[in-house]
């Protein structure tokens, strides 16, 4: 079976209009019926830099977590952030986005790879104090518009590293969806088989026709960890592109279930979240 996370931190923080609090705890209570694996359900980040993320805490405190087996992961970008999420005993997992260009690393997090590194330390280290895990997401893992260096010896050399600190879970994430279903395959598989110990998931972004093909490469690279968001809505807005959009949850999980690898879901949940999700994010 493979673990499925569902991101609407994803697709609500680049959204122009803010999400009321109370409208986010409805729609977050009710993706906790489904049985995702993982929720990703919002981020410790500056609120001047992700308005829509500012609620975070209290979106946190308001969540109902009896009768749940998913659990929660939140975003931080800095030491500060882990801090904040440390002190939520609802939160499972920080995750973590290490970018290999330089270009984004800095324009995502104000740090370059090196200081990220550094900071990776520091956030581990918070994790491990907590009780958390922490998830290292791969940025630009599929290249990137920037022109830094880029090929998937990069990527496995820094899964390398970042494991050495004891990290064991690594999303690797298309974050411009510059990625077509090869290389998604390829580095994909190059993962996979180099770290057999450590989870290696995608965090793919596509348009509505790529979704299933780019799918359906990472499972058959071997992918066991698979980020999605209901409607396909998000993107990072950090990217200052105009980017395609999240993988939508809602054409993944029948491409996972018909193949075995996904089951235990609430489908009248799940079609509920999608109804709702339709109301959330209209233009």
């Amino acid at each position: 079976m493979v673990q499925f996370v569902e991101c609407p931190r994803d697709a609500m923080q680049g959204w122009s209009r803010f999400i009321e609090t109370e409208q986010k705890l409805r729609y977050l209570q009710q993706l906790l019926k489904v049985g995702f694996h993982t929720l990703d359900c919002g981020s410790f980040v500056s609120p001047k830099a992700i308005p829509q993320m500012a609620d975070t805490a209290q979106v946190l405190n308001g969540l109902d977590l009896t009768g749940t087996t998913s659990k929660l992961l939140t975003i931080v970008a800095n030491v500060k952030g882990a801090d904040d999420a440390a002190a939520f005993p609802q939160i499972s997992y920080m995750g973590y986005p290490f970018s290999i260009s330089e270009t984004f690393q800095k324009r995502n997090t104000n740090a370059g790879i090196k200081e990220s590194f550094e900071r990776v330390k520091l956030i581990q280290e918070r994790c491990l104090a907590s009780g958390k895990e922490l998830v290292i997401y791969i940025s630009m893992g599929f290249g990137n518009p920037y022109g830094d260096p880029y090929n998937a010896s990069i990527v496995n050399e820094w899964i390398e590293e970042l494991g050495k600190l004891g990290i064991g879970i690594f999303s690797l994430a298309d974050t411009v969806g510059l990625a077509d279903r090869q290389l998604v395959h390829e580095v994909s598989k190059a993962a996979v088989q180099a770290f057999p110990n450590f989870t290696i998931g995608v965090h793919l972004h596509a348009s509505p026709n790529s979704i299933v093909s780019k799918l359906q490469a990472a499972i058959d690279a071997g992918v066991i960890r698979f980020d999605g968001a209901m409607k396909g809505i998000g993107g990072c807005p950090m990217a200052n592109d105009e980017l395609v959009g999240n993988m939508d949850t809602e054409v993944m999980i029948p491409v996972l279930q018909s193949q075995g690898l996904l089951s235990g879901l609430n489908q009248a949940a799940l079609e509920e979240a999608g109804i709702m999700a339709g109301q959330i994010f209209q233009h």
